[in-house]
């Protein structure tokens, strides 16, 4: 790690963001908890943090939008210190459903906040934690998925294309500033066990799927923020343009 141990989490009011906020947090990082709407969850990881020594802060933003993006980053940095790694776990899902049903507003909207919040995102923690910047160097962490080698038919193509969009952007962007301070992996999870599955309107996603998993079961957001956490970790200082798999072997 950079000197400085400042963590910004996009989504990291729940599940996998927040699993991976306090983890963070009890491994000394100082945490923005970024969130879309639900203040009160961001407020409870904030203070979950807290309780674990850590300074801790959540902002509200829209990582599809540009200014909000940037204002999240500088929001970020003045209250806690410079920039030192980025967890680009901010996404979405929608409706269960086939391609041939799907509408121009759906695709609009999960394409928006899937890759280009993930780009605006990592477009401003290169510029912060870039050498060829003036920064320290530091991580990034995309969160991406198995949907994105799985395909998900009859579910979500579209958020298995976003992922896969995710994927290539790890591989590029981590040969892009290899050489500038800063390391860049991904995780690919599979069905862990959080209220995504309810967004997509299958609660009981996990269970149904059970069968299909080599393990039998689905994963905890703790099993996932722990593989992100490496990612972040000098345990992992050798390490760029990965991809990891925790998704029970599926």
């Amino acid at each position: 790690m950079t000197e400085s141990n400042v963590m910004l989490i996009t989504g990291g009011s729940r599940g996998i963001g927040a699993a991976t906020a306090i983890m963070a947090a009890e491994a000394g990082f100082d945490v923005c908890v970024n969130y879309a709407s639900n203040r009160e969850a961001a407020d409870e990881v904030v203070r979950r943090c807290r309780e674990l020594g850590a300074t801790a802060m959540a902002v509200q933003a829209d990582v599809s939008n540009e200014t909000a993006v940037v204002d999240l980053f500088e929001e970020t940095e003045a209250e806690l210190g410079s920039l030192s790694c980025l967890i680009n776990n901010a996404g979405i899902v929608a409706p269960l459903q086939r391609l041939d049903e799907y509408s121009v507003e759906r695709l609009t909207e999960i394409v928006n906040v899937n890759i280009v919040g993930a780009f605006l995102c990592a477009r401003e923690a290169v510029r912060r934690m870039s050498t060829k910047h003036g920064g320290d160097g530091g991580t990034i962490v995309n969160v991406s998925s198995a949907a994105s080698y799985l395909g998900s038919p009859n579910e979500f193509i579209d958020y298995a294309a976003t992922k896969g969009a995710m994927d290539t952007m790890t591989i590029g962007l981590a040969k892009e500033v290899a050489n500038e301070g800063i390391r860049v992996n991904a995780v690919r999870p599979g069905v862990i066990d959080t209220d995504i599955h309810a967004s997509a309107g299958a609660p009981d996603r996990v269970e149904a799927l059970r069968g299909n998993i080599p393990m039998q079961r689905g994963g905890a957001a703790e099993e996932v923020a722990a593989a992100i956490l490496y990612f972040t970790s000098d345990a992992s200082s050798y390490v760029t343009g990965s991809l990891l798999n925790v998704s029970g072997g599926r």
